[in-house]
């Protein structure tokens, strides 16, 4: 980086705390602050909702099994997603949506201690917070990686400038910073992405042009689909994995939905971001799968890959875009998950935990949001700081096994709970099929995988406790039925289909952080 590069990413950052700032106008409450008041037009939703699935995990991780294996890395990753956005265009978005217009929460979970009780809340609740900072304390070392490769900074040292960056304008601007940010690294994004897409196709000239390169020897069984440990079995699992995760199950995804204005709107922000994970990630991956005809990765696993070719083929000026596009889609995920969880302890852990945070004012109630925030985010920087130990191993470890695997037993009470198929799936079911998830993922990884010669395969590490999960929440909710004519009036205000009338519209509560538990 010379000193063109350094001057596009201060202006980033700049712009970035600017835009904090102009939001905190916009926020005058927790509702404003976690669901930027149901005013979110669906377009902004969208794209919001697109880039919070991102980080520069894709940049390092997935450039390696994209430099490793090929086109697998789109069809296992990027599609699976698109496809289930689209599933759950209908089946949860507009459901979820309903959450904040009719039944008045800001937090994803506040619903579930009239759908479950409060154990299965606060289980839910405290797992997926915890969860959550190991997710995204591997963002943060993933872009201090790439912040490493350019600069020759140390990973504490980038892990604390990001982390300090984004504490200040999501903290400050709520959930319509984030949007508004990650509106403005969309654009940034599009234009690193298709500037790095011209570099390496202008490269491939002399292996064949576009469609001859596949033929190289360097790209041999990179055009295969499916291929190494990626193969259909963890496509179906992962399908489903990111069929509850990216509409909601962890959590960031689900507060896009609540800010739209109603369920219509929820379910075209949802088609708008199942669209761009089909097509935008083409761009961002072929010069990825071209990157072992460019360079010599370094690390065994490739994952300094797409850094490098970055810094062979772009000049100075496009290379300091590129590096903040790769903050920009870490940035959008971090901030969007610090202000999912901050919604998560403000509106149902603390109250549990604090006679005082029950009454609290609008005002408190905002300061304790935005002390949550920067709370969440301190503690996943320092899980990044542990990020290549032996608790954790590398980057695509902690999000592919250990987030994805544990994501299912956490978000299928969550999720189904919102369908009326399994409105006889109550506590018992819920709590259960929580637990003995949990039980499955710690079997599979560790006990069992130690005494299997090769140990147990990836796609089984994170589809076994989802399968469990589900089958446990299904059966005993056959058997133990648990649904009472609360629960059955709860699931039916979420599922009717007519938004626009105002009888399916619930009082507002006054106080939401503590509605009447059934169960």
């Amino acid at each position: 980086m010379n000193g063109l590069d350094w001057a596009v990413l201060i202006a980033y950052f700049g712009v970035m705390v600017a835009i904090g700032v102009w939001s905190h106008k916009r926020v005058d409450n927790v509702s404003d602050f976690f669901t930027a008041g149901g005013k979110m037009p669906w377009w902004l939703s969208g794209i919001s909702h697109h880039m919070s699935g991102y980080s520069a995990v894709m940049f390092t991780g997935y450039a390696g099994i994209a430099y490793t294996y090929g086109v697998t890395s789109f069809i296992t990753w990027s599609f699976p997603i698109a496809l289930g956005i689209a599933i759950g265009a209908k089946l949860f978005a507009p459901r979820i949506n309903r959450l904040r217009s009719r039944l008045h929460v800001a937090s994803p979970l506040e619903y579930l201690k009239n759908r479950y009780n409060l154990k299965t809340q606060q289980a839910l609740a405290w797992s997926g917070m915890l969860l959550k900072i190991v997710d995204v304390g591997a963002k943060w070392a993933a872009i201090a990686t790439l912040l490493s490769v350019f600069t020759g900074v140390s990973l504490n040292q980038g892990i604390l400038i990001t982390g300090v960056i984004t504490a200040i304008y999501c903290t400050i601007g709520g959930l319509w910073a984030d949007a508004l940010t990650e509106l403005g690294q969309f654009i940034i994004q599009l234009l690193a992405g298709v500037a790095m897409f011209v570099a390496v196709v202008a490269k491939l000239g002399p292996y064949g042009g576009f469609f001859g390169v596949w033929d190289e020897p360097e790209l041999d069984g990179h055009a295969k689909p499916l291929v190494g440990p990626y193969g259909t079995v963890f496509l179906l699992a992962f399908l489903f994995i990111k069929l509850f995760e990216y509409n909601g199950g962890m959590l960031n995804q689900a507060q896009r939905y609540m800010a739209t204005a109603n369920a219509r709107e929820a379910t075209r922000s949802a088609r708008l971001s199942a669209v761009l994970w089909l097509v935008w990630p083409l761009v961002l991956f072929f010069p990825m799968w071209m990157s072992p005809l460019l360079v010599d990765a370094k690390k065994p696993d490739g994952s300094d890959s797409y850094a490098l070719m970055t810094e062979q083929l772009l000049p100075h000026g496009l290379l300091g875009l590129v590096i903040v596009g790769f903050f920009s889609h870490t940035m959008a995920m971090c901030s969007s998950d610090a202000n999912a969880i901050a919604a998560v302890f403000t509106r149902d852990v603390a109250p549990v935990l604090s006679k005082r945070a029950r009454a609290w004012t609008d005002h408190t109630g905002l300061l304790a949001a935005r002390l949550t925030t920067v709370v969440f985010l301190g503690l996943s920087m320092a899980v990044a700081t542990q990020v290549n130990s032996p608790a954790f191993k590398d980057i695509i470890t902690v999000v592919i096994k250990w987030v994805a695997g544990l994501m299912g037993p956490i978000a299928i009470p969550m999720m189904l709970g919102l369908l009326r198929p399994f409105r006889r799936s109550g506590p018992t079911a819920a709590l259960t099929s929580w637990a003995l998830g949990l039980l499955a993922f710690w079997l599979v990884n560790y006990p069992i995988h130690w005494n299997v010669d090769g140990g147990v395969p990836l796609q089984y590490q994170v589809s076994i406790p989802l399968a469990v999960s589900l089958i446990l929440y299904i059966a005993i909710g056959y058997f133990k039925p648990e649904d009472t004519p609360e629960r059955d009036a709860l699931i039916e205000r979420i599922n009717t289909d007519d938004d626009d009338s105002a009888s399916a519209v619930l009082p507002t509560q006054q106080e939401p952080t503590q509605p009447k538990t059934v169960g």
